[in-house]
């Protein structure tokens, strides 16, 4: 007999920073600076998340032209080929919005709970 497998729930705060019609920021854009800083390229990190390179790349432009300072910078080719690498803003800006993701979820957890005791997984059932 198989039993049925319960789903498991979570709750993530979705932030995004808007700049008019534009998300200057958001949680697809810092998991994107975070997977360019650990490979080191937009089209290494646009594969790592599933992304196209021209998909990475509008939101690198979009985020760039964003902010006063650049978040992603290209790095010139040379023995090893071109890259990228995140600015210093970059790195700032992925420190802060996870930041807020946590206070965030910190701030509703008590609403987070009484909605988890709604949930069928929870149910014990």
């Amino acid at each position: 007999m198989t039993e049925s497998k319960q789903p498991k729930f979570t709750c993530r705060p979705r932030i995004r920073i808007k700049a008019e019609k534009d998300i200057a920021l958001g949680p697809g854009k810092v998991d994107l600076l975070e997977a360019i800083e650990r490979t080191g390229s937009i089209s290494a990190g646009a594969r790592e998340l599933g992304l196209s390179y021209r998909r990475a790349w509008d939101l690198v432009d979009t985020m760039n032209h964003c902010f006063k300072q650049p978040l992603v910078a290209r790095v010139k080719g040379g023995k090893g080929g071109g890259g990228a690498q995140l600015t210093a803003e970059g790195r700032d800006m992925i420190a802060l919005y996870r930041a807020m993701e946590t206070k965030a979820l910190k701030a509703i957890g008590p609403e987070w709970k009484t909605i988890q005791k709604s949930l069928r997984s929870h149910s014990g059932k």
